[in-house]
């Protein structure tokens, strides 16, 4: 199984992205909540990924953060919802909010989502009522802002700056900057310090 991949972001076509590790490139299927939060091509990513495999082809899938991950994977679980569906529900509506309206079983919320019938949608309410773990309001960003400091800090310390410096620098980048954007940022204020 490939639970996660690191590389170069070198195309975005909704709802898929290529990314190279190192030489390969992977076609990876994404949430538009994943999509909007990728930074610019020819940025370094790291996404969470779920391999799915058919007889005739093999499709990974990838997340921005692992609620949105487990949430998928608990989507597909449910007899009648393909990876198409659960990609729909999770482009249509964050973690957060579906969760809550797991919790109202509020099914005209899963209604407005194209492709998610009155069938599909009280399947779904009874099936997960009691299966997801919860997740609270920003609980996404806060991961985001995780994986971000990881990268950033690596990328710092692989271009020879210490873990004093690395660490000095993360806390002055911006908290909703992209991986890209926070080494910009990074470098731009170690560059100031010398």
């Amino acid at each position: 199984m490939i639970g996660r991949i690191a590389g170069v972001l070198l195309e975005k076509k909704p709802p898929q992205v290529l990314l190279d590790v190192q030489g390969i490139g992977y076609e990876i299927d994404v949430p538009m909540s994943t999509f909007y939060e990728l930074p610019t091509t020819g940025a370094q990513v790291s996404l969470y990924t779920h391999l799915v495999i058919r007889e005739d082809m093999h499709l990974l899938f990838g997340f921005a953060t692992e609620p949105e991950r487990q949430t998928f994977r608990q989507l597909v679980k449910i007899s009648g919802v393909g990876v198409r569906t659960a990609l729909a529900l999770l482009s249509g509506m964050s973690v957060f909010e579906f969760q809550q309206a797991v919790q109202a079983q509020d099914s005209a919320r899963l209604i407005n989502i194209p492709g998610i019938g009155r069938k599909t949608a009280e399947r779904l309410l009874l099936e997960l009522r009691d299966k997801l773990e919860p997740c609270m309001p920003g609980q996404d960003q806060r991961v985001l802002r995780s994986s971000l400091i990881d990268d950033v800090r690596n990328a710092l310390l692989s271009l020879g700056y210490n873990d004093r410096e690395a660490d000095w620098a993360i806390k002055q980048i911006a908290s909703q900057a992209s991986v890209s954007d926070g080494i910009r940022q990074a470098l731009h204020h170690l560059s100031k310090e010398k």
